[in-house]
């Protein structure tokens, strides 16, 4: 970053902190894009979470969603189903900002009980034409000492119970150190530590930039690994398990079956692809890492389509990849989605990415005489 970017953006920051007016700062978050398009992308994105701790474009009260737009799942109120993907507070920063954006639920991680610094730089890339993220992060974060402690310290701020103090339900994104892991070992341990102040928890066991992670989508694996955490912790918030989108489709339904019997309450629909669309234009599409974004959207519907009929109801499923618009959420939900994340939208568009996607799956609701999302659920399976 050179010294005229950095003190650009200091400067944009340094407003920002001190104009107190809502309507100003939420004007000169858009104006900012750009300027931080210009950056690279893990300053940008550094420079996003400093701006979102300061309260830039972030309302004083959250806004209020429409009762058509929410939904029961995992035991608990969701008033709208749009939530930020883990990746984008890694380290448990913002949790309350995000909520106060308006998304319905805002997971952080992925934690590893250790720190670690993740993969040499560079390892994160925008592939604008495509619409898309390439990232070979590598796990960074701050380990699970720091980023409970700002659990802990959310969890305080208001009596509303675990998860209430940001406002909506939050998750923890878990995962395993690059060296000296033990699966059985290590999540329960994660597990333990993060349960008293969440709403639900995710298990990654399919980032594509920690060697060997995936492997522990086998069913089998899966499954000792999920035996583990409930002899450990009999009683916990849900647990989910994040899938990779690069699975055969014929291991999908063994997969299924093992989260199902190890007491796993729902599966996210899809972590990042290693694959490469011949569509793809961008000058980075070489880069290794894993792929998000608009191009990831085809793989991303016609796995959710696969795991809604291997569950068959008996999960809840949260979609995610290549989500971007009302329609593109609406379409989740009818192959059997409870709830979707996004992550490149957002880091492409910013906070008003939020409303713009209820506002327009509010209106294709009411263009199709859709009350509730749940008289849609699964209609496409």
């Amino acid at each position: 970053m050179s010294y005229a970017a950095k003190d650009q953006a200091e400067f944009l920051l340094f407003l920002c902190a001190c104009m107190g007016q809502t309507e100003f700062m939420s004007s000169l978050a858009s104006l900012s894009l750009p300027l931080l398009r210009k950056l690279d992308p893990e300053t940008a994105h550094e420079l996003a979470l400093d701006a979102l701790m300061l309260g830039v474009s972030v309302p004083v009260k959250r806004p209020v969603d429409d009762p058509a737009l929410a939904t029961r799942t995992l035991g608990m109120r969701f008033s709208n189903p749009i939530g930020i993907a883990a990746g984008f507070d890694k380290n448990a920063r913002v949790m309350r900002p995000l909520a106060q954006l308006g998304f319905g639920f805002v997971e952080a991680g992925t934690v590893t009980p250790r720190p670690q610094a993740g993969n040499p730089k560079p390892r994160l890339f925008r592939l604008t034409e495509d619409r898309a993220v390439i990232n070979r992060m590598g796990f960074n974060n701050q380990g699970i000492d720091r980023f409970a402690v700002r659990l802990a310290r959310l969890h305080r701020t208001l009596p509303s119970g675990r998860g209430g103090g940001a406002g909506a339900p939050i998750g923890a994104n878990l995962g395993i150190n690059k060296t000296g892991a033990d699966p059985e070992r290590d999540y329960p341990a994660l597990v333990g530590r993060v349960k008293p102040y969440v709403n639900y928890i995710v298990l990654n066991v399919s980032s594509p930039n920690t060697p060997g992670l995936r492997g522990l989508q086998d069913a089998a694996r899966l499954k000792s690994i999920l035996d583990a955490i409930a002899e450990r912790h009999p009683e916990r918030p849900p647990l989910l398990v994040k899938l990779a989108p690069d699975l055969e489709n014929e291991a999908i339904g063994p997969i299924v079956e093992a989260a199902i019997a190890g007491g796993a309450q729902g599966l996210i629909v899809s972590n990042t692809t290693l694959a490469r669309p011949a569509s793809l234009q961008s000058m980075f599409k070489g880069e290794s890492g894993g792929l998000s974004g608009r191009p990831l959207r085809p793989r991303a519907t016609e796995m959710l389509r696969l795991v809604a009929q291997a569950a068959a109801g008996r999960m809840a499923l949260v979609a995610c990849g290549g989500i971007e618009s009302g329609a593109d959420i609406l379409e989740r939900i009818r192959l059997g989605a409870d709830l979707v994340q996004v992550y490149s939208a957002f880091a492409y568009e910013g906070p008003a990415l939020v409303n713009r996607l209820k506002r327009e799956l509010l209106d294709l609701m009411h263009q199709d005489g859709i009350e509730v999302l749940d008289d849609v659920r699964g209609s496409a399976l």
